[in-house]
């Protein structure tokens, strides 16, 4: 019967798929196939999905999102590419180097990919042409780079993973197997995303210097000039206090990860209309509707993944996956090699966070029977999925990047592999080296 409704489940949801339905239709059409095949009550499908949104974790995803409209809308975007461009001063391919670190420090305010590739884009791409890069080039490096906003925390795909994972408790076999595993939070995957993160901009920084190198893309000015750092550093105060108000809070344990998410819109909102001057009451407006958007279908999308996950883990077919891959090899690296090819394919053609509900259920188990850290397999996870955003044919950010630059999809893709390549190679480093990740955590007593 496993086998059969395994079928039913992943055969419906790619045969949707393939016909063009939506995703949330998609895995909503599989799950409700599933039900009526187990003579279960429909109704209580609806009442899953219902439950689904009652978590409080959960009200951090739309504050997090208006937070990273509202601070791109107050300027606080803006002074974080100034200080990058100062930053990167001499430095051969610099403007590409300070399109990596505007994104990183971008990435700590905003939490999402196509955002942060967006308000970046739209201030580096015209500024590294005007510079002699080639439009693609530059194009290439924010797309690449904008992946970083869902690395850095606060991210909201490791908020989606938190929860997700927060529901799955190790099989009693891993347990006995390996002993007690530590517990999933989410202040913990966050101050975790850290150094992965950096590891992450640092294989895009030192690709960007050899390929400037070879293309002869120089530094922005002939030497670093400490006034002009002085100045966007005293200029952009306010900006680099956001992230540090943000996970400082967490962390210090004043305030929760929700509550870290509202307090980033009062601050937001301060510092657009009493400090820089610069926010407006229709951006604010504007801010809502796109706040509005972007969770509503992250939210329709959420209602859908849980009942699929509910019905994997009713059926224990994440176990039986675990015990097949189990009865191949248990040689973790080439499990970690497996699962990274996967998910590198699944984010080609997948939303972040649906891949993230639908593989956590099945992979975590799996993870456990190896006994793997649940927070470093969920930073791999999303380090992993974070360069499906530059990568197609789903790849948001190429698309974004398209539209702000002006170069077409395909002369960004034909730019952009050096830095997949590298990510890749990242990805395996922090994937193989569990401590790069559980260092930190460790070193707070998270």
């Amino acid at each position: 019967m496993e086998a059969y409704l395994t079928l039913i489940l992943f055969g419906g949801f790619l045969v949707l798929l393939v016909l063009g339905a939506p995703i949330t239709v998609s895995l909503a059409g599989a799950s409700m196939a599933a039900y009526l095949i187990l003579d279960k009550n429909p109704i209580a499908l609806v009442q899953i999905a219902f439950t689904s949104v009652g978590n409080f974790p959960l009200m951090a995803l739309p504050s997090f999102v208006l937070a990273g409209a509202l601070m791109e809308a107050s300027g606080i975007s803006r002074r974080l590419v100034d200080i990058a461009e100062n930053m990167a001063g001499p430095v051969t391919g610099g403007l590409g180097a300070a399109t990596v670190f505007a994104c990183l420090f971008f990435g700590a305010i905003s939490g999402s990919g196509p955002a942060t590739t967006a308000a970046v884009g739209m201030l580096m791409i015209p500024a590294m042409v005007k510079r002699e890069y080639e439009a693609s080039y530059a194009s290439a490096v924010t797309a690449a780079s904008g992946g970083l906003g869902i690395i850095i925390p606060p991210s909201i795909p490791i908020v989606i993973f938190g929860i997700s994972a927060m529901g799955l408790m190790a099989p009693p076999e891993a347990i006995s197997l390996h002993g007690e595993f530590d517990t999933v939070s989410i202040p913990k995957l966050f101050i975790a995303g850290v150094v992965p993160g950096l590891i992450m901009a640092t294989t895009l920084i030192l690709t960007n210097y050899y390929i400037s190198k070879r293309r002869g893309y120089k530094g922005l000015m002939e030497s670093w000039s400490l006034p002009d750092i002085n100045h966007s550093l005293r200029r952009g105060v306010w900006s680099i206090l956001a992230p540090f108000l943000i996970l400082g809070g967490i962390y210090s344990g004043i305030f929760t990860p929700t509550e870290s998410a509202v307090v980033a819109i009062f601050y937001s909102l301060f510092v657009g209309f009493f400090l820089h001057k610069e926010l407006k009451f229709k951006n604010v407006l504007k801010s809502l509707t796109t706040t509005t958007w972007i969770t509503g279908r992250v939210l329709l999308i959420l209602f859908a993944a849980t009942v699929f996950g509910r019905l994997l883990i009713e059926q224990r077919i994440p176990v039986h996956v675990a015990d097949a891959l189990l009865s191949v090899t248990d040689n973790m690296y080439l499990v970690w090699a497996l699962t990274i090819m996967l998910l590198l394919f699944i984010g080609m053609f997948m939303e972040t966070l649906a891949a993230i509900m639908i593989i956590v259920p099945v992979l975590l188990p799996i993870m456990y029977m190896l006994g793997a850290d649940p927070t470093h397999v969920g930073i791999v996870v999303i380090c992993t999925l974070s360069i499906g955003f530059a990568t197609p044919p789903l790849g948001e950010n190429i698309f974004v990047a398209s539209g702000i630059g002006g170069s077409s999809v395909e002369q960004i893709t034909s730019r952009i592999h050096p830095f997949v390549f590298a990510s890749v190679l990242g990805v395996f480093v922090i994937a193989f080296f569990p401590q790069l990740t559980l260092w930190l955590p460790s070193l707070v007593g998270s």
